[in-house]
């Protein structure tokens, strides 16, 4: 047979090493004495270190790029600016040179009016080129201007007379419209004043009706007031008759009580009422003396109670001091016993303590027993 010799197999081995490569690295970081004890991580704070830096170059650039974008933009409004000022400049520069040129006053189609003849005759070309388009003047055109100015004149004064003529008729049709306007008022007011008469009148008529039914109602009032009086004073009477020959006035004891049929004693009337007969009293004042000797005797029977129970209460009070002696006394043996009990474990935990420190913690521990502990991060 053939010898085979196949791999050997260093996954073991390979976690092993690993595994003493963890520890090695939990060793130095837990006994690190600067990281147990202030409890600070420096890849850590190297790291954040590093953001804050890498954040504020960031910072810095983005305002750099601000900056710079501000310029730009401040650069482009300012230039945009004077473009738009040459622009203006220049077209006002055209606007003025195309009015100096191309819309002259003289060459308006109003020269004439504006500046006279002066403007009508001013023709660059000779007058024989022209056509007949051109000419100012016809034949014939200026025979009879003084007739026909004439004849204006008279036409223009028969229009301001027949004006004169108009406003004269206006102002007399509104003089005579003043006066019938006056003259309607003036009826208005006579008419105001004799209707404010006749109104006054009747007013007079109505109070006058108003006095004589509020005093035949006054009349009637008095003439109901007296009968109502009379029929008062009648009432009254009566009553006080009826009064005094009533058995509310007299002294008549059986008139104040009223029989009950089936065996039920007699109703007392109570508003006619004149006190107790002899009976009655002497049955109340025996009534009253039998209540009295029932009070003394429950009177008697009581301080006989109160006795008897005010010596049961002494007796007790008594009892209740002794057994409150008795308990002080054992509480007091209780707390000798208990002070005793105390000194003697303090005794022997002294005597324990000196027998701790004398022979058996005598021997001090060398530097090995201290290289013992933390050999490990388990």
């Amino acid at each position: 047979m053939y010898k085979v010799d196949f791999p050997v197999d260093q996954s073991a081995e390979k976690a092993v090493e690993r595994r003493r490569s963890a520890e090695s690295a939990r060793k130095a970081r837990i006994f690190n004495t600067r990281l147990r004890v202030m409890g600070l991580d420096t890849d850590v704070l190297n790291q954040q270190v590093q953001e804050k830096k890498h954040q504020q170059n960031k910072e810095r650039q983005r305002d750099k790029a601000f900056d710079k974008l501000r310029e730009y933009h401040d650069a482009a409004l300012l230039q945009l600016e004077t473009d738009d000022r040459e622009k203006r400049a220049a077209l006002h520069t055209d606007l003025v040179q195309y009015w100096a040129t191309q819309q002259r006053v003289e060459d308006s189609r109003d020269a004439d009016l504006k500046c006279g003849l002066q403007g009508a005759f001013r023709i660059p070309i000779p007058e024989r080129e022209l056509g007949p388009a051109s000419m100012q003047m016809f034949q014939g055109e200026g025979i009879g201007e003084e007739q026909v100015r004439r004849e204006q004149m008279k036409e223009t004064e028969r229009d301001l007379q027949a004006q004169r003529e108009d406003n004269a008729r206006r102002h007399m049709g509104n003089k005579h419209r003043e006066m019938l306007v006056s003259r309607e008022l003036v009826h208005q007011d006579l008419r105001g004043a004799q209707q404010a008469a006749l109104e006054e009148e009747c007013k007079n008529a109505i109070r006058i009706a108003y006095n004589d039914y509020n005093r035949a109602l006054a009349a009637e009032q008095a003439e109901k007031l007296m009968e109502q009086h009379r029929r008062e004073e009648r009432e009254n009477l009566a009553e006080m008759r009826h009064t005094l020959t009533s058995d509310m006035m007299i002294e008549c004891a059986e008139a104040a009580e009223r029989k009950v049929g089936g065996g039920k004693p007699h109703h007392v009337l109570t508003d006619r009422w004149r006190g107790m007969s002899p009976e009655q009293l002497r049955a109340v004042h025996e009534e009253r003396e039998t209540q009295c000797r029932e009070r003394q005797r429950k009177r008697d029977a009581e301080k006989i109670h109160d006795t008897a129970l005010d010596l049961q209460l002494l007796k007790l009070s008594r009892e209740a001091e002794e057994e409150e002696v008795r308990a002080a006394e054992l509480k007091r043996q209780t707390r000798i016993q208990m002070d005793q009990y105390n000194m003697q474990l303090a005794r022997e935990q002294q005597a324990h303590q000196e027998y701790l420190d004398k022979k058996l913690y005598t021997n001090k521990p060398t530097r090995d027993y201290f290289y013992q502990f933390n050999t490990s991060s388990r």
